[in-house]
């Protein structure tokens, strides 16, 4: 049998894995810089400081919460049942690389597929942000209120980065197209390269809203809980609320969400399909 969130302590959770992000803050701070050790093709790569984080992160997790773990680089538990952490040790790996400061760990509890608590650190700004759902979003251990709800033409709206010659499931041109879209549409644009930068802003009210278009959990999850304990909104680009499945993130305050589903809608209609 599967444990629901209301079965666990997400407080206690919350505390426990935040302690252990903090102990893993000293080397990522260290190893800002690393060069490439794994090609993953094309730009796509990981450090030797991702592998070390994700072994250190994930060992500490399994032992201290007896809930299994799931990471980018060495996979491990099924993210669909039961509760699993899901953790990314280095989001946005080429600002990290560059030197970039827009770079950090996440690290989400999903429960039967759901975004139950999140946690976005990162250390080379000096900002955490951690929440479970029954709780508020809470900036550097302190709750903040939520982010004032506006219209998206007031907003600053973060756009995953992409290229505009690729394929896949929401092709380079049609984002191209998008993208264009926005521009008219939204206060401004802003393409940081890190999805867990972009969901935690959201979460905060730097940003209004964001597009991510990739489908990994560990990229997602994290982002996905801040968001929603923040009062916003977690959904793929078809608008369905978001699960550890979901092949895409739009996130937002409730009305810059509902109108970035509505360019969505105009501009690309048949990714809604």
């Amino acid at each position: 049998m599967t444990a629901s969130h209301t079965t666990l302590d997400l407080p206690r959770l919350l505390d426990t894995a935040g302690s252990i992000l903090d102990d893993a803050v000293e080397r990522f701070v260290d190893g800002q810089g690393a060069p490439s050790a794994v090609d993953k093709g094309g730009t796509d790569f990981a450090t030797q400081i991702d592998l070390d984080l994700e072994r250190h992160i994930g060992a500490a997790l399994a032992d201290r919460t007896q809930i299994p773990v799931h990471g980018e680089e060495f996979g491990g538990a099924d993210v669909v049942d039961g509760p699993v952490w899901v953790l990314d040790p280095i989001d946005g790996t080429f600002n990290y690389s560059a030197g970039m400061p827009l770079t950090g760990i996440l690290l989400g509890l999903v429960v039967d597929g759901q975004a139950t608590l999140g946690l976005t650190w990162l250390p080379l700004v000096g900002r955490r942000y951690a929440a479970h759902v029954d709780g508020p979003l809470l900036l550097d251990g302190t709750p903040v209120a939520p982010a004032p709800d506006m219209e998206l033409s007031e907003a600053a709206v973060a756009f995953g980065p992409f290229d505009a010659r690729g394929g896949g499931r929401y092709p380079g041109t049609r984002r191209a197209d998008l993208l264009r879209e926005l521009s008219t549409r939204a206060a401004r644009i802003r393409m940081t390269g890190s999805t867990g930068v972009d969901m935690a802003f959201t979460a905060a009210g730097v940003f209004g809203g964001a597009i991510a278009f990739g489908r990994h959990p560990w990229d997602n999850a994290a982002g996905a809980a801040l968001v929603r304990a923040a009062g916003g909104v977690a959904t793929d680009i078809a608008g369905r609320p978001w699960t550890v499945s979901s092949p895409s993130l739009v996130a937002g305050t409730p009305t810059v969400h509902a109108g970035l589903m509505r360019v969505i809608h105009e501009t690309i209609e048949e990714w809604s399909e």
